[in-house]
């Protein structure tokens, strides 16, 4: 598990078509029009297919046919189609129809002007006539013209305005064939244009978009050599300063997304403007590259990353180290003390203080006590929300008690502080105060989520040797050796081999660790907590476990699952 980042690759693998890209010119493409009696298939039907085959420029073939209708043609489509019932009389029904239509369109790229109508059409249909329904790839020609052609052009990405604008031979007419035919023309000449921009196949037509600055799209080369399985990626700038942190399953595709697609992000496009090289790390599998990114993005952050830059920023609160232990918000914890979180923000923190101290009396004056000093009782001694161990009245064995149920609030079962925050949220909305139990329950949904995080932490870490294997998508298994929360090695095992030699090998090889003090002694929090993901995850088996992994029955998890949104 190396932190830093180099110019090198995982293992030598086969990219996919998907990875490498399918030039337009070698696909073929069925291009389709419907016409219908309305504009739902839930309530309509089909009344005619026009279908084009093409494949690099030239047509391959061509099927039209009308289609029976159950019920009377609406005098509106009639006018605008030109069909009527009576055409329609000794029309093919549409189970002679479909399979037609899909043995035409076989292996095809479909494309529709305005795809979502037409395919959901064919969807209803083949469904209907008892076929499953095909997972087509597709095209939507309106969508790619609304990138490519300006208003000054065309007033609109109708049908009609783009055959004359491309000078389709076919006028569009409302009838099924004549319209396939005439967006043949608009997509060979969307293709034409896309092709001057250096969009040429079939993954960058997906990912194009118009406000992709042409400088943004001359660093496509960058993404060139980098690994087509999964890792992590590094964009530097002229200074080899990392950038942006990310990881992807296909490293290459990803990369490429930033030159070619639409980035809602404008701080990416500004991030791709001071790049020059993106370094890559191949990964076993896609839980590495996600603890790789998170430690680079802790170790460099780099500038453009917005999440996970400061995990030293988390807010813990913990009972101080005196004879009247207090609660104390604090940025580390260290070992053998009772904390609780950690918390995103000083505020999440004080939250919880305000209800873990509803239920328990713990002092709140920042004093240092002395039992052998007493001092002046505060005013919520005579509130009776504290016991007042500053004047004596408390002694330490006694505050002692309050204490202990403090740490059990905090790191053991916490109903002490669910059972009073809800018995003060049944008594604000008996008194239609509404908001304020809102305000209540919103605290204590947020103590016993910090508490559970905790649990699941604490879990984890306690673990000093865990192997767990995830199935892949090709029956393969996916790897990792986990020690105290941290991921110390990881490997894939194909489809067909034996996992228990790699399990052995991976033990061998893993990164030893040696634990620190705190709530992760040997990673980051976000670490840990991807990982407890990672093993939560449908399939995941567990292959070796040194200890036991468990939390307490009564504890926060369950608790915290009720007030879970």
């Amino acid at each position: 598990m190396c932190p830093v980042p180099a110019r090198s690759g995982a293992a030598p693998r086969q990219a996919s078509l998907a990875e490498l890209g399918r030039p337009l010119a070698d696909l073929t493409f069925v291009v389709v029009d419907l016409e219908t009696t309305g504009g739902s298939p839930a309530t309509s039907e089909i009344t005619e297919i026009g279908a084009v085959k093409v494949r690099g420029g030239q047509v391959l073939g061509e099927m039209s046919s009308l289609v029976r209708a159950s019920t009377p043609i609406p005098a509106v489509v009639s006018v605008l189609t030109g069909i009527t019932d009576s055409m329609l009389a000794t029309a093919p029904t549409l189970d002679e129809v479909v399979p037609t239509f899909l043995e035409f369109s076989r292996g095809a790229v479909l494309v529709a002007h305005n795809a979502a109508f037409d395919l959901g059409f064919l969807r209803a249909a083949a469904q209907a006539c008892g076929y499953p329904v095909p997972a087509w790839e597709h095209l939507d020609t309106v969508l790619i013209a609304r990138r490519v052609v300006t208003r000054d052009e065309a007033p609109n990405c109708r049908l009609a305005s783009l055959a004359t604008l491309f000078g389709s031979p076919t006028e569009p007419n409302h009838r099924a064939l004549a319209d396939a035919r005439a967006t043949v023309a608009v997509l060979h000449g969307l293709f034409e244009r896309l092709g001057n921009l250096g969009v040429t196949t079939l993954e960058d037509v997906r990912e194009y978009s118009a406000r992709v600055s042409p400088a943004q799209r001359r660093k496509r080369h960058l993404a060139d050599d980098l690994p087509t399985g999964p890792g992590v990626y590094v964009f530097r700038d002229g200074a080899d300063r990392p950038l942006y942190v990310g990881t992807s399953r296909s490293v290459r595709s990803r990369v490429r997304t930033y030159f070619t697609a639409s980035e809602p992000r404008s701080r990416m496009a500004q991030m791709v403007a001071l790049a020059e090289r993106v370094d890559a790390i191949g990964c076993a599998h896609a839980l590495e590259a996600e603890v790789r990114e998170l430690r680079l993005i802790a170790e460099h952050k780099p500038p453009f990353n917005r999440r996970s830059r400061h995990p030293e920023r988390a807010v813990y609160l913990r009972l101080t180290e005196e004879p009247f232990p207090r609660l104390s918000r604090v940025r580390s914890v260290g070992d053998g003390v009772t904390y609780l979180g950690p918390f995103g923000s000083t505020q999440a923190a004080q939250e919880a203080e305000i209800a873990l101290l509803a239920a328990v009396p713990l002092r709140q004056c920042s004093t240092r006590l002395s039992p052998s000093r007493p001092t002046a009782a505060c005013a919520l001694a005579e509130l009776g929300r504290c016991g007042a161990p500053c004047d004596g009245r408390q002694g330490v064995a006694e505050y002692a008690e309050v204490v202990g149920a403090a740490r059990e609030a905090m790191s053991g079962d916490p109903g002490a502080v669910q059972e009073a925050l809800e018995a003060h949220i049944a008594r604000l909305a008996a008194e239609q105060r509404y908001e304020q139990a809102a305000e209540v329950r919103d605290r204590l949904a947020g103590y016993l989520r910090t508490a559970a995080r905790r649990q699941r932490l604490a879990a984890l870490t306690g673990i000093p040797e865990m192997v767990a294997a995830a199935p892949t998508a090709d029956a393969g298994w996916d790897l990792s050796v986990i020690r105290h929360g941290r991921l110390v090695s990881a490997a894939t095992v194909a489809r067909g081999v034996d996992p228990r030699p790699w399990v052995d090998a991976v033990v061998s090889t893993a990164e030893t660790v040696r634990p620190v003090p705190g709530p992760t002694p040997c990673a980051l929090v976000e670490e840990t907590e991807r990982i407890g993901r990672w093993l939560a995850a449908p399939g995941v088996r567990l292959v070796r476990l040194e200890g036991e992994w468990s939390w307490p029955a009564r504890g926060a998890i369950r608790a915290a699952l009720r007030y879970a949104t």
